[in-house]
């Protein structure tokens, strides 16, 4: 029996028909708004997504990303939809915000100079008497360091004189150099070698 017959015989008994053809899978196709063609099986959350390039399809990295449509595409793990749907409206009311938000106005600049004076008048007072301890503890800090100075002088003229050390090198010890093949007998290389080294002396 046949590799082929049994199988059919075996898909006779368990009731299963194989089709020859195989199953394609078609994939949905949407746009960012920078243009880039992603694909994926159904656009839902938890459903895989991919970049089409030329040559290959790549995974999405992470991130958030817009389609052309205005919904919003947010990857959280590689590849993988985390979530899709329409941009929040809190992101669309900050950038109404930012076009509402023009030049200020004159009254509004003088005020705000007005303050501006007035914290530098609460501020200067501050300051003078800042100046005034740091020169107080200046010149308190310059008594105790002449004092320490003056301690420390008398110290050290009452310790005794201290001699003075004297230079004391050691002996010189010569090296035993054991030269062993003086007495042998020289060859031709050897005595190239040593007229050579002749030269360069």
């Amino acid at each position: 029996m046949k590799a082929t017959d049994m199988l059919n015989k075996v898909k006779e008994v368990l009731g299963v028909e194989l089709s020859e053809a195989p199953v394609e899978v078609k994939l949905a196709q949407a746009e960012l708004e920078n243009g880039t063609i992603i694909e994926s099986e159904n656009f839902e959350a938890g459903n895989e997504i991919f970049i089409v390039t030329e040559d290959e399809k790549v995974a999405m990295p992470i991130g958030e990303y817009k389609l052309i449509d205005g919904e919003s595409l947010i990857v959280e793990e590689e590849g993988i939809i985390a979530s899709i749907g329409a941009v929040e409206e809190e992101e669309v009311e900050a950038a109404e915000e930012k076009e509402e938000m023009n030049y200020a106005t004159k009254e509004e600049l003088a005020e705000v100079k007005e303050m501006v004076e007035e914290i530098k008048s609460m501020l200067e007072p501050k300051e003078e008497m800042a100046e005034e301890t740091e020169a107080e503890n200046s010149i308190k800090s310059e008594e105790t360091t002449t004092k320490t100075v003056y301690a420390e002088k008398e110290e050290l003229s009452t310790e005794e004189p201290v001699e003075k050390i004297k230079h004391n090198p050691e002996k010189e010890t010569k090296k035993v150099m054991n030269l062993y093949g003086q007495k042998r007998t020289q060859t031709t290389y050897d005595r190239v070698l040593s007229k050579i080294a002749n030269l360069k002396n």
